[in-house]
């Protein structure tokens, strides 16, 4: 497995690249942006998305699906509600036997999928894997230590995608829970806007410690219906995740949050990113997929109130203070 396709070289697609390189791979890392690909070619950086840090010289750029497609692997690094047609347009070009590893966290507004469930619904029977954990693009890109989970069916296309992609600084775990390791990865952008309210409206860290409690209760009710082992919930792509994104302003969710906390706009705060916060799109469609599951999740539905249904911040906070008092472990 020496060849590499990243689709999506956004900050996170950039990163692996440059994880998947310092493993010995030879990368081709695709692009939508001419200017990307350039920059990338011939400064070696990925000045719009990556700035100021310094890629593998070998990390080839290209604007061609096909060209990166051609690989022994192709980790699939696309914004979540692009991930169904970025798998059509690939399937073609895709090697018999290689596996596809989705690296987008979300889950399908129109459908209610998991990224596996949209993926393979596109790709038949090429193998699917995930890679999820608590990542900032920038520490991995830079070789600072990093731990992620690689969930796959098939052990042996495991093993090698570990020895394809694992090095000093980035170490997958291999699982074999698709379902749990899509889960955390989700719903953690949803609750880190939430922490990022709670950080923007100066309700202090205690407020922040019991919304990620709670929060990891929604995750694992949730999982748990849709089958997830509840180790792996606890694990890198559960806990570890939420703990991270949650915790940080580097978090792209977080800050939005932040902003909304002290009162501005979605719109405004979006209309100045270029980057993709999952989380405004996960609230809907986990929203969803909650009501049709029969999943109580008061805190992903209250951020779907405040980002999608205009509901007030200040009731919604006064609604979620009000309910009424239960076990914890309900």
């Amino acid at each position: 497995m020496r060849r590499i396709g990243v689709i999506g070289a956004g900050a996170w697609g950039t990163a692996l690249a440059m994880a998947a390189a310092r493993a010995g791979a030879e990368v081709v890392l695709q692009a939508r942006e001419a200017d990307v690909v350039e920059s990338v070619n011939a400064r070696h950086e990925n000045s719009l998305f990556l700035p100021g840090i310094p890629l593998d010289p070998a990390i080839r750029a290209t604007d061609s699906l096909s060209m990166a497609a051609d690989a022994d692997a192709v980790l699939l690094v696309t914004p979540a509600q692009h991930l169904r047609a970025a798998c059509r347009a690939l399937k073609a070009d895709l090697k018999p036997g290689a596996p596809v590893v989705i690296c987008a966290k979300g889950i399908e507004i129109e459908t209610g999928s998991l990224m596996s469930e949209a993926a393979q619904a596109e790709l038949g029977d090429q193998p699917l894997a995930v890679l999820s954990g608590p990542t900032f693009a920038a520490e991995v890109a830079k070789g600072l230590p990093t731990a992620v989970t690689l969930a796959i069916r098939d052990e042996t296309l495991g093993r090698q995608l570990l020895a394809a992609l694992g090095g000093r600084t980035f170490r997958p775990y291999l699982s074999d829970d698709l379902v749990g390791a899509q889960v955390g990865g989700a719903v953690k952008n949803v609750l880190a806007i939430a922490c990022g309210v709670v950080h923007g409206r100066n309700l202090g860290d205690n407020a922040r410690a019991a919304l990620i409690t709670r929060g990891l209760a929604e995750i694992a009710r949730l999982g748990g219906r849709l089958g997830a082992r509840a180790e792996t919930l606890m694990g890198l792509s559960g806990l570890g995740d939420l703990t991270l994104t949650c915790s940080s302003l580097q978090s792209r969710n977080m800050s939005l949050g932040a902003a909304l906390g002290q009162g501005r706009a979605l719109a405004e705060v979006l209309g100045e990113r270029r980057s993709v916060a999952e989380g405004v799109y996960t609230a809907r469609a986990v929203t969803r997929l909650a009501v049709a599951k029969g999943v109580d999740m008061p805190l992903c539905q209250a951020v779907d109130a405040l980002l999608n249904q205009g509901a007030d911040l200040d009731a919604i906070i006064d609604a979620l203070m009000a309910r009424p008092f239960k076990t914890e472990t309900v």
